[in-house]
C-alpha cells in the first residue's frame, strides 16, 4: 500500500505538468519544419491522450518468477495545433515498473518534453530505482572476442564455441579452489547484483532557422551497490551422473578480477556524471522515421571534483539513416554505425556495460541494442564500434475501435568488434548477427518488437518497446 501511494505521489505531479503545457504557437515556427511528418503517417497520427503498454512475465533461475508492465503516456494535443505535423508528441511519461519473487525490483519513470510549449526547448527527467540480480559478465578487455571461459578454467583451456556448452559447463560440479568450498558450480560465475537510484535531468536547444542541430547539457546522479554469488546454492549438475544437483556457488569471474585488480568499481557508491552532446537531425518522426538522419557526438564526464567516487571520460559517436523504398506501403531501409572510447585508468567495470547517447543509451556490446545473436554485455573494452542495418517492411494495418496497429517484419544484419584502444579499432575479428523480428506500431508512437537474433554462438529472443535504433 504504502508503494502504491509512493507511485502516485511522483505520477500525478508529472501528469499535472504535462496538463499544463500546451500553449498554442504561432505558424511562424520555421525551426519545426523540417520535422514534418509525411503525409500518409500524419493522417493515422492520434489526436488527445492515450496509453500504450504490455505486460512484462519472465522467470529466470535468479530473479525468480516476475510480472510487470511497460507502458506509455502520450500528449498529443489537437489537429489544429502548428505543432501536430511536427512533433513525435507534446509529452510522454513512460513508465516501467516490475516485481519478482527474488530481490529483483523496478521502478522507472520518464518524462520527455520536445519543444516545451513551443520553444526550442527540450526537456527530459528519467527517474529509477531498481534492483537487477540477473546482470551478465564476461570481462573487460578484448580477451572476450575469444570462445567463452570459466573463471576456474586453466592457462590453454580452448574454452566454448556455444554459449549451450558453456551453460552445461559452468553448472558442472567441479573440486573447489582457494576460499571455495570443498565441490563447487560456476552456474553463476558470470553474474552479478546490482541496485540503484538514479536522477537523471537533460536539457536540449535546437540551433539555426531549422531547428535540425542541437545541443545538450545534462547531469546524472546516481547511487550503485554491487553483490556476487559466491557460495550461494545453486542447480548444478552431477560431473559423472550429469544428475540435477545442489551446489554451492564458486568465485565469480567479476569478483576473482575485482581482487586481482584488473576490474574496479565493484564497491559502488556515489556517481556524479556532466553529460553533454551536439546533435544533428532531421528525421521525420522519431519513434519510427522513414526519411532523414540522426548524428551525434556525445560526452560523459565523471571525477570527485563534481562528487563522484570515480573518475572516468565517455565519448561516444554514432549516425543513423533512414529511407523509404518504393516498395509496399511502408518500406524503410535503416542503418546505424556507432563508435565509443572511454578514458581513465580506473573507470568502473559498469560503465564498459553501456553508451551513453541523449537519444537513448545503448547496452553494447551484445543484447538487443547492438548484436542481438550474442548475450548482453557479451563483448567490451575500452573501445568499440559497432553497425546495425534493418529493412522495415509494412505488411497491414489493422484499426480497433480508436486503437490502430501497423504490423510489420524486419529482417537484421549486425556487426561489431571491441579493443582495448581506439587507435587499433579496425575490420578485424568483426563479430555478426543476423536475423529477422516483428514489429508492431501501435498508434505510431509506441512500436513493439519481437527480434530473433542468431550468430555462431547463440540464437536469442528479444522483446520490448521501441525500434532499436
Amino acid at each position: 500500500m504504502l508503494c502504491g501511494m509512493r507511485k502516485r505521489a511522483i505520477v500525478v505531479p508529472l501528469f499535472s505538468l504535462a496538463g499544463g503545457l500546451f500553449a498554442q504557437v504561432d505558424d511562424t515556427l520555421t525551426f519545426m519544419r523540417s520535422r514534418r511528418m509525411g503525409d500518409a503517417d500524419l493522417q493515422k497520427k492520434r489526436e488527445g491522450t492515450f496509453f500504450t503498454g504490455l505486460p512484462d512475465l519472465s522467470s529466470d533461475p535468479v530473479t525468480g518468477f516476475g510480472f510487470g508492465i511497460r507502458g506509455n503516456i502520450y500528449w498529443n494535443g489537437a489537429r489544429n495545433d502548428p505543432r501536430f505535423a511536427y512533433t513525435p508528441y507534446l509529452a510522454k511519461l513512460k513508465a516501467n515498473a516490475a516485481y519478482y519473487t527474488s530481490p529483483a525490483r523496478e521502478l522507472a519513470l520518464s518524462l520527455d518534453l520536445p519543444y516545451y510549449r513551443g520553444t526550442r526547448w527540450r526537456f527530459k527527467v528519467d527517474l529509477k530505482a531498481q534492483q537487477n540480480p540477473a546482470n551478465l559478465y564476461f570481462g573487460l578487455t578484448e580477451a572476450t572476442l575469444g570462445p567463452l571461459r570459466l573463471p576456474s578454467a586453466p592457462p590453454g583451456h580452448p574454452g566454448y564455441t556455444t554459449y549451450a556448452s558453456y551453460d552445461e559447463a559452468r553448472r558442472t560440479v567441479r573440486p573447489g579452489g582457494p576460499g571455495e568450498a570443498h565441490r563447487v558450480s560456476d552456474a553463476l560465475s558470470n553474474r552479478f547484483r546490482e541496485t540503484e537510484f538514479m536522477l537523471d535531468l537533460k536539457a536540449d536547444h535546437a540551433l539555426g532557422r531549422q531547428g535540425r542541430w542541437h545541443v545538450m547539457g545534462g547531469y546524472e546522479i546516481q547511487h550503485l551497490s554491487y553483490a556476487t554469488f559466491e557460495g550461494l546454492a545453486t542447480d548444478a549438475l552431477h560431473p559423472v551422473t550429469g544428475e540435477e544437483v545442489t551446489a554451492p556457488n564458486g568465485t565469480s569471474l567479476l569478483r576473482r578480477d575485482f581482487d586481482q585488480g584488473r576490474a574496479f568499481g565493484l564497491a559502488g557508491g556515489w556517481i556524479s556524471i556532466v553529460q553533454t552532446a551536439l546533435m544533428y537531425d532531421t528525421r521525420d518522426f522519431e519513434p519510427d522515421p522513414t526519411k532523414g538522419c540522426y548524428v551525434e557526438v556525445a560526452n560523459e564526464y565523471s571525477s570527485p571534483a563534481i562528487g563522484s567516487r570515480y573518475t572516468f571520460n565517455k565519448l561516444f559517436v554514432q549516425g543513423r539513416a533512414y529511407r523509404r523504398l518504393p516498395i509496399g506501403p511502408r518500406t524503410v531501409l535503416a542503418g546505424r554505425i556507432g563508435a565509443g572510447n572511454i578514458f581513465g585508468g580506473e573507470a568502473p567495470f559498469f560503465e564498459f556495460q553501456d553508451q551513453w547517447s541523449p537519444d537513448g543509451s545503448i547496452n553494447a556490446l551484445g543484447g538487443k541494442q547492438s548484436l542481438r545473436g550474442y548475450r548482453a554485455n557479451r563483448f567490451l573494452a575500452r573501445s568499440l564500434w559497432f553497425a546495425n542495418v534493418e529493412l522495415r517492411v509494412r505488411l497491414a494495418e489493422i484499426l480497433l475501435g480508436r486503437q490502430r496497429f501497423g504490423i510489420g517484419v524486419a529482417p537484421f544484419f549486425d556487426a561489431g568488434t571491441v579493443r582495448d584502444r581506439w587507435q587499433d579499432l579496425d575490420l578485424a575479428h568483426t563479430r555478426t548477427s543476423y536475423g529477422a523480428g516483428l514489429r508492431i506500431a501501435w498508434n505510431q508512437s509506441t512500436v513493439l518488437f519481437v527480434d530473433h537474433g542468431i550468430s555462431r554462438e547463440d540464437k536469442l529472443l528479444f522483446f520490448g518497446i521501441g525500434q532499436v535504433f
